[in-house]
């Protein structure tokens, strides 16, 4: 069963261009990964130092794969010091008809 989230990454604001370097560092790998259906990074629209990242997964092994990747740890590594507040995740249901 695909799982999909969007992330939504609260940074502190003098971070916030090296977080959005930092995820953007990872996006080919990622997309490229098995199991990864979409992984798209946004900054938010209103300026504020806020990504959010739209991601659906073919399963729940395919994102815990994902977050077990030596270059998705060094992002969360380096969010300790960039992060606002926690890294919020929303599951989304299934797209309406």
């Amino acid at each position: 069963m695909a799982l999909t989230y969007l992330a939504r990454i609260s940074l502190k604001s003098g971070d916030f261009d090296a977080a959005q370097s930092a995820v953007a560092a990872i996006v080919t790998q990622t997309q490229a990964e098995e199991g990864c259906e979409r992984f798209d990074p946004h900054p938010a629209a209103d300026g504020s130092p806020t990504l959010y990242i739209y991601e659906r997964w073919h399963d729940r092994a395919a994102f815990d794969f994902h977050h077990a990747q030596p270059y998705t740890r060094a992002v969360f590594k380096q969010y300790e010091d960039w992060l606002a507040e926690p890294v919020h995740m929303t599951e989304l249901g299934d797209g309406l008809a």
